[in-house]
């Protein structure tokens, strides 16, 4: 069984971040209080940790031996969600390995917040749900309880689904309980097809078909037949951007058929070692193109601000990367448009508090949190985000209010990519 180590972190929230964290719990009607935050390390290791172990440990960390919190004060441990390994995680332990740590198996973070009182069991659950993101972290209540972090689950079987017995009612109960999204027409697909396999779905086969065949993978929407006044358009909204690629094509090298575009570029100079020359650096003359990628990541932004831009800028280099044979992303952009974000002290005359739904951040947390998340990822993989753009927009119309509750959140970049590795090498059948 391993050992857990507690090391006691630096302050964890700026004092900006903790005002902030005031005035929504004001907003709730929640007692004044005050806050103190710090970070809490937790190392996983199969026998505890010799006295040099742990000195080296607290210099990679800036961490100190756990000390006695304060009394009359309510404990919040947030750490990443139970179950999870996170990022950090991954990263810091890797860390740990290289500087000769091989005994640690695993360290995580985790935040302790501190608020001043009593609190009352309401109150908790309402301060909790300031402090933490649901999506992606967890609350404990004592440290005691982060060996809960290390904890090794049990792998879970799959269920079915009874099609064969149950038919079209069976899918579709199972669409609503499992929250797949699927349309009419893709339910029939199912149906039909699991009674020609003469077999039952399993709920982790029909997970992946929600998957790869949502509007986020597959954009059925955009380029689903389009109906202007009643009458079937010859072009798709996605076939009409296209076209204009098809009527303008000059200096294009790819376009609509990788993970990115690729558009000409120019000879120029880069500076690398030479394998040939025993690594010494030097110039080396290419003909260079480059490299151009947008997308969103709307949804997670709005459920998780932070998590969801970081994740859609993070998966935006990935596809730069990914770009033919290999690329290099250099600069990235992040744009946010929201419905009217309501400062308080700062409303405007135009904004009305219309309410919005329960599951997703209010306009101003996502455009307190989803650049920060944006800028997170890309300083984190070491590209410097340089554009991008903020808006937001309510108007009425027949007594209907549109606006983006739902942002729009854009994440892109540009990049640069060797000529003789812009097209990927075709792969045999059976190789």
């Amino acid at each position: 069984m391993s050992v857990i180590t507690a090391l006691r972190g630096a302050s964890a929230l700026s004092l900006f971040r903790i005002q902030k964290l005031a005035q929504k719990a004001a907003a709730l009607g929640l007692p004044q209080a005050e806050i103190a935050s710090e970070y809490w390390y937790f190392v996983s290791s199969p026998a505890p940790l010799d006295a040099a172990q742990t000195e080296k440990l607290q210099a990679l960390l800036s961490a100190v031996r756990v000390d006695t919190p304060a009394a009359g004060q309510s404990l919040f441990l947030i750490t990443p969600r139970i179950g999870t390994i996170s990022p950090w995680s991954s990263k810091a332990t890797d860390i740990a390995h290289n500087c000769g740590l091989d005994g640690v198996e695993r360290i995580e973070r985790g935040m302790a917040v501190y608020v001043s009182g009593s609190l009352h069991g309401n109150e908790r659950a309402q301060w909790a749900s300031l402090l933490h993101d649901r999506m992606t972290e967890s609350v404990l209540p004592d440290f005691q309880s982060a060996e809960q972090l290390f904890a090794a689950h049990e792998d879970q079987s799959f269920d079915t689904v009874d099609v064969l017995g149950g038919g079209r009612a069976a899918l579709e109960a199972a669409d609503k309980n499992m929250g797949l999204a699927l349309s009419s027409d893709e339910i029939d697909y199912l149906v039909e097809n699991y009674r020609a396999l003469n077999r039952n779905p399993s709920d982790v086969e029909l997970m992946m078909f929600a998957q790869a065949n949502s509007e986020h993978c597959r954009h059925k929407i955009f380029n689903a037949d389009f109906i202007l006044n009643g009458e079937k358009q010859p072009k798709s909204l996605f076939r009409m951007i296209r076209d204009t690629h098809e009527a303008s094509p000059q200096g294009t090298v790819v376009a609509y058929k990788d993970n990115s575009s690729v558009i000409e570029g120019a000879e120029i100079e880069r500076f690398y070692p030479n394998a040939d020359q025993g690594q010494a650096y030097g110039f080396h003359k290419e003909n260079t193109h480059i490299i151009m990628k947008v997308e969103t990541h709307n949804h997670p932004t709005a459920i998780a601000p932070f998590a969801g831009a970081a994740t859609g800028a993070g998966g935006e280099i990935r596809d730069e990367g990914a770009t033919g044979r290999g690329s290099r992303p250099k600069a990235g952009l992040t744009g946010f448009t929201t419905s009217n974000l309501q400062i308080p002290g700062f409303r405007q005359p135009w904004e009305q508090d219309y309410g919005k739904p329960e599951h997703i951040a209010s306009p101003l947390d996502i455009m307190t949190d989803g650049p920060l998340g944006g800028a997170a990822f890309n300083n984190e993989f070491g590209r410097p985000n340089l554009l991008g753009y903020f808006r937001t927009f309510e108007a009425e119309k027949n007594g209907t209010v549109h606006g983006y509750h739902k942002p729009i959140m854009i994440a892109g970049g540009l990049g640069n990519i060797q000529a003789e590795q812009t097209h990927k090498h075709e792969i045999p059948e059976g190789a």
